[in-house]
């Protein structure tokens, strides 16, 4: 019996070995391309940056062995933003050139790309943005958002310019459920936590109304306010234009929100007399070339990207889809708490919520490294609302962009019941059950009395805990917190007014401001080291596409010595063949 174990644990060691020396060799193959890549493209000696964001501004490209070996041209966010801030003061680097309209871009991401290029122009050097149209490929609005950051803005003629402010639309199903047959039972804790309402309602609730009202009032502000300072006028007057848009090419300039109308040829014929002709090199090849000083500061960064959920996180940056994993966030910043050579943790969040589990297995991590005197630092990206701001909540320091969607504290839960639906098709459920309550989530049953008393109690009990913990990390009142929480979204202007947020800024400023906690100088070398590390989450991105669930070659390996040890006991007790002669006087295990 042993020895079929043993044959069968065999097999699939082996198997396992075989998958962890393909996923091994990939992580050699494409660090070997990255590195071929950085050896036979190196840095012209007058070059202008290029970025085209149909490319993909992501949030970070670590686990894609693709963009690694230089085959995606997609950009990680950090790499963006300090690839500008070392091109600024590059005297080989003479401009920037980025091509807009095409694309998926955040409003927050926009804004923080904004102030990348904002910086690298105060160095000196030129940035020109062009677009075939502003909203046909990508949303207008936020596209344009980013223009604003440039010296000239180009618009091909036939282009439009889709600057029309900002809009919210949900679906409200109550009638067709009705009609389904479909009951909702559900509850939250408060009245502003709105994602149920669309099931609950036929038109949107007077209170989420309100709160989305001053959302979309706050980010249309934003927009109107980087307009203003570029055009040299009121915010009143930007906002009128915005009420004046969408606008025809010849029309945007006219109004001056374009510089200049005309084709790619003519703008690259442009760059070409500014540039004096320099060699054109990506800006992702750039920031590829990068490499932090010698003796630099340690500075750990933690991307929590996603909806939330228990386990490990989930990725596809091909489709810059996440899931933040509880077991990989935490244990990536644990790691980074534990690791004597990291000053401080910036963690990156980007999430709309999701398991309060999940969640808090995340909060205990951030709360553990500020209490141990490591800085935390939270950089909001686009969203980081209810489960979102949760993780955040115990951090030493909180920034969100003027743009950030924060907040949302509160809770929601509860169930479809689909009996009516099943009556209207003919269908029917039966079957057994051993306990009072093994119905309680299914979806064929309403709740008991006893049921919908525990899904109240728990909503209780998350919303309580939500609270006390907002409260206790940032330092307010128990009421202060009530009032700005009750399920209620802020901007990350609104954010910083009312307490949530300590900063307005982005990852840039998340770095300034772990210079500032460790007490160093604002120009002081710091090297951002990913956790996990790259080669893990190539590792865990590999290993996926493969199809195999070991993430860590480590984890193979130790697999191997454990066969290889009991090969060497089956050896020593003569059982590798049937009837096989004995070998020394080794111990004999008893039978089982």
């Amino acid at each position: 019996m042993r020895f079929l174990k043993w044959i069968g644990r065999t097999i699939l060691v082996s198997l396992a070995i075989v998958g962890a020396l393909v996923i091994a060799g990939g992580v050699a193959l494409t660090y070997g391309l990255r590195d071929f890549a950085r050896f036979e493209n190196p840095v012209p000696e007058r070059a202008v940056l290029t970025l085209d964001l149909a490319d993909g501004v992501v949030e970070t490209t670590a686990g894609n062995p693709f963009v690694l070996a230089g085959i995606d041209r997609q950009i990680g966010l950090g790499d963006l933003i300090q690839g500008l801030a070392a091109a600024g003061r590059d005297p080989r680097v003479a401009g920037l050139v980025v091509r807009l309209g095409s694309g998926g871009l955040g409003l927050a991401r926009a804004d923080e790309i904004a102030g990348a290029v904002r910086a690298f122009r105060k160095q000196g050097k030129f940035a020109l943005a062009f677009a075939e149209s502003f909203g046909e490929a990508g949303d207008g609005n936020t596209h344009y958002f980013l223009a604003t950051a440039f010296d000239q803005i180009w618009l091909q003629p036939s282009g439009s310019l889709g600057l029309t402010g900002l809009r919210i639309e949900t679906p409200f199903l109550r009638t067709a459920l009705d009609e389904l047959g479909v009951a909702v039972r559900m509850d939250r804790r408060r009245e502003y936590k709105g994602a149920i309402d669309s099931l609950l309602a036929d038109a949107m609730p007077a209170p989420l109304a309100e709160n989305l009202q001053r959302l979309v009032d706050s980010m249309t502000g934003r927009i109107a306010e980087v307009i203003a300072t570029r055009l040299g006028t009121e915010p009143t007057a930007a906002r009128g234009l915005i009420d004046a848009g969408p606008y025809l090419a010849a029309d945007a300039l006219q109004a001056k929100l374009v510089d200049r109308l005309g084709y790619w040829d003519e703008f690259d014929t442009e760059v070409d007399s500014l540039s004096h002709a320099a060699e054109r090199y990506t800006l992702a090849d750039y920031a590829n070339q990068l490499a932090p000083p010698a003796g630099a500061t340690r500075v750990a960064i933690v991307y929590g990207l996603g909806p939330i959920a228990l386990g490990e996180s989930d990725q596809d940056p091909l489709l810059d889809r996440w899931s933040m994993g509880a077991k990989t966030v935490s244990e990536a910043i644990r790691e980074a708490r534990l690791d004597d050579t990291v000053e401080a943790i910036i963690l990156r969040v980007d999430s709309p919520g999701g398991s309060y589990v999940a969640a808090d297995t995340i909060w205990r991590e951030v709360d553990e490294a500020r209490r141990g005197g490591k800085p935390v630092i939270v950089s909001m990206g686009d969203v980081a609302a209810s489960g979102g701001y949760f993780v955040a909540a115990p951090a030493t320091t909180i920034l969100a962009d003027p743009t950030t969607i924060t907040g949302s504290i509160g809770v929601f839960g509860g169930k479809l019941v689909l009996t009516g639906l099943w009556d209207k098709l003919g269908i029917r459920w039966d079957g057994v059950q051993s306990g009072t309550n093994a119905d309680i989530d299914s979806f064929n049953r309403d709740y008991s009395p006893a049921g919908w008393n525990h899904l109240e109690a728990e909503l209780d009990r998350i919303y309580a805990d939500f609270t006390a913990k907002v409260a206790a990390g940032r330092k307010l009142a128990p009421e202060a917190v009530e009032a700005v929480a009750k399920g209620q979204v802020w901007s990350g202007t609104d954010a910083l007014a009312n307490g949530l947020v300590d900063r307005l800024g982005g990852l840039a400023e998340a770095i300034a401001t772990a210079r500032e906690a460790l007490g160093l100088a604002p120009e002081a070398a710091v090297a951002l080291v990913p956790f996990p590390t790259e080669a893990d989450s190539v590792l865990a991105y590999l290993g996926r596409f493969l199809g195999g669930e070991a993430s860590s070659l480590g984890s193979a390996l130790a697999e191997f010595r454990t066969a290889l040890r009991e090969i060497r006991e089956l050896a020593a007790l003569g059982r590798l063949a049937a009837g096989g002669p004995r070998l020394e006087a080794a111990p004999i295990e008893p039978a089982r």
